[in-house]
């Protein structure tokens, strides 16, 4: 598999380069100009997530207890623990992968659009109230035609900060893995291969496909992660690293599932803040879709990139 048009101007760029004398035909197929082609390096990736994968669920499989607890586990509720657990397999396998590809490429985190130097700093807090911002506004126009209503309060003082402070941490899990994942080393790496954009949108676009396999999921709701994927990778060129749609992709999650409790991709948290409730045509709602699913999604999606493009007018990648 070979992808052309490698340049120098991206930090994916600069491939590994090879120490000794090749035959031109195994060059041209496995390297380029810079080394081992883009999609070597991508298919490697995606071998290495799979040979963590089944060897994290070989290990949990035969751990006294643990298959047992995920068994017991009801697929179709959403609860801190479970969503902690299940965020918690694919990100160790997506670190562990990525260190790996690091050290074979002989890079770092911070060339995967990821500074580890600028963990949960500016650009995260700046994305955790903008991921808020557009939840709230998308209920806002759902609410307007009177389609939400926020309901009374569901849980105590107490119970309202322990499960918002567990699912936080489930969602930053999340936004962890779905930003690192898609708009880190895969678009970094394809990036390099095709460019910015035309990976940014390949990504995109499997980035909606696959959260069809969720079960309350409609191919519009799909069509609108497609979207945000888009918009994170515009976030990510604009402030030049991953930290802001973190930030802004983990909260919006927190906000949707626990904060104003309506569904996600069919889930109803349990542990969720209000007694909140959809009342209209799904085409207007989400229904079990979640916000999502609203005709109201793309429009917010549009006013985020929007507002991005005026806090962050200068490109920093791509």
């Amino acid at each position: 598999m070979s992808l052309d048009g490698e340049t120098s101007g991206s930090p994916a760029a600069e491939e590994i380069r090879p120490t000794g004398e090749l035959h031109p035909a195994t060059e041209n197929f496995f390297m380029g100009p810079h080394g081992i082609r883009a999609g070597w390096r991508l298919l490697l990736f995606i071998f290495l997530m799979f040979v963590c994968l089944k060897g994290e669920g070989f290990a949990l499989k035969h751990t006294p207890g643990v298959d047992a607890w995920f068994k017991a586990q009801d697929p179709n509720v959403m609860t801190p623990p479970t969503t902690i657990s299940y965020e918690a397999i694919p990100l160790l396998a997506l670190v562990i992968s990525t260190a790996v590809m690091a050290l074979i490429e002989k890079r770092t985190y911070a060339d995967y659009y990821l500074p580890l130097k600028q963990a949960f700093g500016k650009r995260f807090w700046q994305g955790v109230p903008y991921g808020f911002a557009m939840l709230s506004l998308a209920l806002a126009l759902i609410a307007a035609f009177h389609g939400f209503s926020l309901g009374s309060v569901a849980l105590s003082g107490a119970d309202a900060l322990k499960y918002g402070a567990l699912y936080g941490i489930a969602f930053l899990m999340v936004g962890l893995f779905e930003e690192f994942s898609f708009r880190g080393y895969m678009q970094s790496t394809l990036g390099s291969g095709i460019g910015f954009w035309p990976a940014a949108i390949i990504l995109s676009i499997l980035f909606g496909a696959i959260h069809l396999s969720n079960g309350g999921e409609a191919w519009f709701g799909a069509a609108m992660a497609g979207s945000f994927g888009v918009l994170a990778a515009f976030c990510l060129q604009r402030t030049g690293s991953l930290w802001f749609p973190i930030g802004m992709h983990a909260t919006w999650d927190w906000s949707e599932t626990f904060f104003y409790s309506v569904p996600d991709s069919g889930f109803l948290a349990k542990g969720h803040l209000l007694n909140s409730t959809f009342h209209g045509p799904t085409w207007l709602t989400g229904g079990t879709v979640g916000p999502e699913g609203s005709i109201f999604a793309f429009l917010v999606l549009v006013i985020g990139g929007i507002g991005v493009h005026f806090i962050f007018p200068k490109k920093q990648i791509g």
